[in-house]
């Protein structure tokens, strides 16, 4: 995939560009570490993202896992992530989850892209669900997800612990195709 909009694209992540995934996760690393808690422990240092890469390398080609990357043209340089897992086939369905660097929190940017992989997902992949799991207190998360025509299928009450120990309520959010 690779999409262009305003000063951005939007590519499949290629597993060889392990240093400006690493510094994206690392630039964001403390604001990251509950909800991708996975991705940040396997990225400590640059040794680990390249072997996690390695990892993402045969995700994808098993079909288990798609992850796309939104970089900015002005800067070339990663500022956000979105990743499709937990892929049930059967249905088929799936997990979604995003983010984007702090310095371009706020712009739409998230928004704007998650519909572009969204649409992606369904020409390509003939989903016919797309979910995602947002911390209850999150409401940029929250606001990613009903801008994308997601709608709230409920709330887990105390269904995900954190990496500071805190266990939390996730808000389930559907899209039906």
């Amino acid at each position: 995939m690779n999409i262009h909009f305003d000063n951005f694209n939007i590519t499949d992540f290629d597993t060889r560009q392990s240093i400006p995934f690493f510094n994206l996760i690392d630039n964001n690393r403390i604001r990251l570490e509950d909800f991708f808690a996975g991705t940040v422990s396997k990225t400590k240092n640059l040794e680990d993202t390249i072997t996690y890469c390695s990892v993402i390398e045969q995700r994808i080609k098993d079909k288990s896992y798609f992850p796309f990357v939104i970089i900015s043209k002005e800067e070339n340089k990663f500022i956000g992530l979105i990743d499709v897992k937990n892929i049930d086939w059967n249905v088929p369905k799936a997990e979604i989850g995003y983010f984007i660097d702090s310095d371009y929190e706020g712009k739409g940017i998230i928004s704007k892209s998650l519909g572009y992989v969204i649409e992606y997902l369904i020409q390509t992949y003939k989903f016919k669900k797309l979910l995602c799991r947002v911390n209850s207190k999150n409401q940029g998360s929250i606001n990613v997800a009903i801008k994308n025509n997601f709608q709230l299928e409920g709330t887990i009450r105390n269904d995900y612990r954190t990496t500071k120990n805190e266990i939390v309520d996730l808000n389930y959010y559907g899209r039906v195709f």
